[in-house]
């Protein structure tokens, strides 16, 4: 079999099983859904799905760990004028395309396990990226350097951007990815103003 076959059957596989997690976790919840099941919705192999994934927290891992690169490249090619909402809008872009696994992972039957894991990504991105403003200021905005000394700040931004992310996809995302992307910037960017007063 050439490699671009290979390549077309992984994203196959891929695609099928994805799909059936986001309709086993509408019907049954994360963690009632077993392998076996989701093989069967699928429609591939269980031999397919452990070629390409040690268990259904590694799937969803990939499928998250998506979203985050697309988020870091964003941030990675932010010059120093740019709009940091920018960066926001290409994260709820990515979240807007799997927007039915997104609600499913994030709502009342998705998983704890996956809630904690994306608030402590964006809260390591927000400590890292954050301390600079990188994520949160105006284009004109002069601000100071913020240094987080406790994780209280990058916690409390990781948190309210994943109920941001849940209820726009909950509400059947009433505004654009940019439009969320804005809020979301405009309020942290006003949570660290305050913070840089803080002594």
């Amino acid at each position: 079999m050439t490699q671009s076959a290979s390549n077309l059957r992984v994203r196959r596989t891929q695609k099928l099983l994805r799909e059936a997690l986001v309709e086993l976790i509408e019907e049954r919840g994360f963690e009632a859904l077993t392998i076996g099941e989701l093989t069967e919705r699928a429609m591939v192999s269980r031999a397919a799905f452990y070629r390409n994934y040690q268990d259904k927290y590694d799937l969803v891992e990939q499928i998250f760990e998506e979203a985050m690169s697309a988020l870091l490249n964003a941030v990675g090619e932010m010059g120093p004028g740019q709009h940091p909402p920018e960066v926001w809008v290409t994260f709820f872009e990515h979240i807007a395309k799997y927007e039915r696994l997104y609600r499913a992972l994030l709502g009342s039957k998705g998983s704890p396990w996956f809630v904690r894991k994306m608030r402590v990504a964006l809260a390591d991105l927000v400590e890292e990226h954050g301390q600079g403003h990188r994520l949160a200021r105006s284009a004109t905005a002069d601000q100071p350097i913020l240094s987080f000394s406790d994780g209280l700040v990058p916690d409390l931004v990781s948190t309210m951007l994943v109920e941001a992310i849940t209820w726009w996809l909950e509400q059947g995302r009433p505004s654009t990815p940019r439009e969320i992307a804005t809020r979301c910037t405009l309020l942290v960017s006003a949570l660290f103003k305050e913070v840089s007063t803080w002594h």
